[in-house]
């Protein structure tokens, strides 16, 4: 199978846009307060919304399934207050479990959290459970900043997260470290803050010593590990001056990298740098760059051409393609196992 570990609903109908338009309306003007009842998106609405972008797509390029979760700059944590974060998620990660029963051979859903900045992370646990339980949700997508862009959380090897952290042990899910949307006007949301955050949160991770205490837990790094695998020497040599073990003893076991690098350099260097244990395929299509490459005549985001190009083995590229993913995500292989798959 081709698994894709990164698939946002970036093509959601537009009434959901119109709802959440009015959400943050209704914060400075209770009166335009809208109620989840008031959105109304039909099963049909949801397919043409999937089969004419994600799933055409998808068969053309030639994957199989997509870990789906709701589109990741709509996520906006840093906006109103975790009333208003809590609702959000529930309605996005609804639709997200709505399109995984239209399609279900196709995508799987992750959950987003309802995390706001300044609040404890243990309110999101509700939701956590939620989506995992009643939805099937095979994995969480977790904002190391709901600040939008201003850093007021503590590291993700603070024990602020550890409520988090438990439940994602409990329930043998990873969580996928991704940011959503800048308000920080330095930081260009696709171009800069989700590459800002990736690097940053390998650094943190290099830092602390999570995972003595969670030898379990699972992360992955979005857009290829940000700068962490161009970098690569710079993180060895600073975790030496640390003290800390060798970054194959310290990390590998526990952080992973996603191929949404988009040019073949790029996935080149990825995948000589990074032991291929620890790379997932995923194109995050329809996303960040969605534009056609002049120099290849390819979408940007069509990365399995990139994988089939590198220099890999076709044990290595199974494992990319879909043995890690398996291993990683062990509700995902529990469900297709459950299929015959």
């Amino acid at each position: 199978m081709i698994i894709d570990i990164h698939g946002h609903y970036t093509t959601a109908p537009k009434a959901l846009e119109a709802w959440r338009n009015q959400q943050i309306a209704g914060i400075k003007d209770p009166v335009q307060k809208p109620s989840p009842a008031n959105l109304k998106i039909s099963d049909d609405e949801l397919r043409e919304s999937i089969e004419t972008n994600q799933l055409r797509f998808m068969k053309e390029r030639g994957s199989d399934l997509t870990i789906f979760s709701p589109r990741a700059s709509f996520m906006a944590h840093h906006i109103g207050d975790f009333e208003v974060s809590s609702t959000w998620a529930a309605i996005c990660n609804e639709l997200c479990f709505r399109v995984s029963r239209l399609f279900p051979d196709h995508f799987i859903p992750a959950a987003m959290l309802p995390q706001s900045p300044g609040v404890d992370p243990k309110t999101c646990i509700p939701e956590l459970v939620k989506c995992v339980e009643q939805y099937g949700n095979v994995a969480i997508n977790l904002n190391p900043d709901p600040s939008g862009g201003h850093w007021t959380s503590p590291p993700l090897t603070d024990r602020h997260w550890y409520p988090i952290y438990e439940k994602m042990v409990e329930y043998g899910i990873p969580a996928m470290v991704h940011v959503s949307t800048s308000c920080n006007a330095c930081f260009h949301t696709t171009g800069a803050h989700y590459i800002n955050a990736d690097t940053t949160a390998v650094m943190q991770l290099i830092q602390g010593d999570l995972f003595k205490d969670f030898p379990e837990l699972k992360f992955i790094v979005p857009h290829g590990g940000g700068a962490a695998p161009y970098h690569w020497g710079r993180y060895r040599g600073l975790a030496q001056e640390l003290k800390k073990p060798l970054l194959a003893d310290h990390l590998l076991n526990n952080v992973y990298f996603d191929t949404c690098v988009y040019h073949q350099p790029g996935i080149d260097l990825l995948t000589k740098v990074i032991p291929v244990k620890n790379v997932l395929f995923a194109s995050e299509m329809i996303g960040a760059v969605r534009g056609v490459d002049p120099e290849t005549g390819f979408n940007y985001d069509d990365t399995k051409r990139y994988i089939l190009a590198a220099n890999l083995s076709d044990a290595d590229r199974h494992a990319i393609f879909e043995g890690n993913a398996r291993r990683v995500y062990p509700r995902l292989d529990a469900a297709l196992k459950s299929k015959g798959k």
